[in-house]
């Protein structure tokens, strides 16, 4: 479907790294959309950004075989304005891994690690992209989001696989606060729902690549509807972001073979997605607060025990 592509209300530089595990999952989220010289800096540099921090932006270019320039605007795309803003900010990163948990911790899990180090690694990892999101997050997009969605008519969210769960959850939250609200994980539903969308509805597409066909074109369709579209992404810069008129960046976690994408980016997405529903609970507070009680007495006969009901377990 062709559809002009709206202005990107969001454009500006993308949230810088708040640790080591924070900008290798930033690089390995930008690599896609860089040159072959700009992804050769950017690998460096996330993979050793203690000894990065030690060198001039001639040295890096060299280490990397490419130009001053390119290291340059790698650093620009990378959030920094300039190379002498990420060289001090990876002197920083270095330190702070050094007083940080230990390598141990900070090493992807392996295949024969023992459960209880399975355990720290995650916490570990799932704690990191919490504070990286958080760090991240835009206040002001947060906001508007939020407005739009206190004021809307209907709220529709759209998500593939581990993220339509995470569009579910927001669903079913604002339901139980008295807002129209439905989730899609199916693109033939998405598509159904998107086209009945008008001015004075949020729709709301939740993506970690930024690229998933299945919920760039629902958006779009939204869009071109006159709804109000939000892209919930680790990829500002996706096709996702493209037809959408805020941005709630999210953080990616470390990636492996037994940690998929889908899994390290829930974590960031939630948090994400809690906030817009604490924000819309507090500005609808009074409904809210009725809406919660109600659901809860309707639900609370289903919660009941057998003890409860006849005194003996069974």
């Amino acid at each position: 479907m062709a559809a002009p592509k709206k202005e990107n209300f969001s454009e500006g530089p993308m949230p810088r790294a708040t640790s080591a595990d924070a900008l290798r999952a930033k690089v390995r989220a930008l690599l896609p959309s860089m040159t072959r010289s700009m992804q050769r800096i950017a690998e460096t540099v996330a993979e050793d950004p203690a000894g990065c921090s030690r060198l001039t932006v001639t040295e890096l270019a060299h280490r990397t075989d490419t130009s001053e320039a390119t290291v340059v605007r790698t650093a620009r795309r990378l959030g920094y304005p300039g190379y002498r803003d990420l060289r001090l900010a990876l002197a920083a990163l270095a330190a702070r891994q050094e007083t940080d948990a230990g390598p141990e911790v900070m090493a992807g899990i392996a295949l024969d690690d023992p459960l209880p180090q399975v355990v720290a690694k995650l916490a570990h990892d799932e704690q990191q992209v919490l504070a990286d999101t958080a760090a991240g997050l835009d206040p002001a997009q947060l906001e508007a989001v939020v407005a739009a969605m206190v004021d809307a008519r209907r709220i529709v969210a759209f998500g593939i696989g581990a993220s339509a769960l995470v569009a579910e959850d927001l669903a079913q939250k604002l339901l139980r606060i008295g807002l129209v609200a439905h989730a899609h994980g199916e693109m033939h539903q998405a598509m159904t729902d998107a086209v009945q969308l008008r001015p004075g509805d949020v729709a709301i597409g939740v993506s970690h690549s930024g690229g998933t066909v299945d919920v760039v074109e629902p958006l779009q369709l939204a869009f071109h509807n006159g709804a109000t579209t939000v892209a919930v992404t680790s990829r500002p810069d996706g096709p996702l972001t493209q037809y959408a008129d805020h941005v709630l960046a999210t953080a990616a976690g470390q990636e492996s073979d037994l940690r998929p994408a889908a899994m390290s980016s829930r974590t960031s997405q939630l948090l994400v997605i809690d906030c817009l529903f604490i924000g819309v609970a507090q500005r609808t507070y009074e409904t809210a607060r009725r809406g919660l009680a109600a659901s809860y007495e309707a639900l609370a006969p289903r919660h009941r025990t057998a003890l409860d009901e006849g005194g003996t377990r069974r």
